[in-house]
């Protein structure tokens, strides 16, 4: 087989597997960030809840004031029955009594509503902290396998780009430029394989039998009459 063809060849294998590892490289700090996301996510569901359990008490305190303001009113009421001097005056100070009292019933009902829905933020600030400890904790352990996978993965690459620049040096500068041409334009792939049937392997379309012979016999550089790509016969 022609050297400068076998070159493409290799190289082009190293190009598919950089391509690989670059999505790869593009892809795992996302994971990280959903992993980190969901902890964060986690982190907001429990201060909710606690900035809900925090305003109903103080709700709950607002209430209660309330309550002794009535109270307030109610014993002030109540003394003025003594004092008043017409049965008109006292009817008034009763109905002032009634509506207090009716004051004080809603609002220890509201105080009621509201213990219970503090009570029911503490169970939801017990339950979202514990699924905050599990996520942490499963987070952490996720995101160090990915950080070490990521890891792995750049020491990789680094080592392909190496061997890559090595062997690009040994191709033709003209030839290599068009091969880089190719693997932009072709979507990172410059070569593409004869295949028996008489078809390009890259974009399916016929061979004719005469370039399939020369190819076949690798003494020189042959590209597909259709897609330009460089063609070569595996045996």
């Amino acid at each position: 087989m022609d050297r400068d063809l076998q070159r493409l060849i290799d190289l082009q294998a190293l190009d598919t597997r950089i391509a690989g590892l670059d999505r790869e490289v593009a892809r795992l700090p996302k994971e990280i960030a959903a992993i980190q996301a969901s902890v964060s996510e986690a982190k907001a569901a429990l201060e909710t809840a606690k900035g809900r359990l925090d305003t109903t008490r103080k709700n709950i305190r607002a209430k209660e004031k309330d309550l002794d303001v009535s109270q307030a009113k109610r014993s002030r009421s109540e003394a003025r029955l003594y004092e008043v001097k017409t049965n008109k005056e006292y009817s008034a100070v009763l109905i002032e009594i009634e509506e207090i009292k009716q004051e004080k019933s809603r609002l220890e009902e509201e105080i009621l509503g509201l213990m219970e829905l503090g009570e029911r933020l503490a169970v939801d600030i017990r339950e979202a902290d514990a699924q905050l400890k599990r996520r942490e904790s499963e987070g952490q352990a996720q995101e160090a396998v990915v950080r070490q996978k990521l890891a792995a993965v750049e020491a990789e690459l680094a080592g392909l780009r190496a061997q890559r620049g090595d062997l690009a040096r040994q191709v033709p500068p003209p030839l290599l430029a068009e091969y880089e041409k190719l693997l932009k334009a072709r979507a990172g792939l410059a070569l593409a394989e004869a295949l028996p049937s008489q078809i390009c392997a890259g974009c399916r379309m016929a061979i004719r039998p005469q370039a399939l012979l020369e190819i076949r016999s690798g003494n020189h550089l042959l590209t597909c009459e259709n897609c330009g790509r460089y063609l070569y016969w595996r045996e």
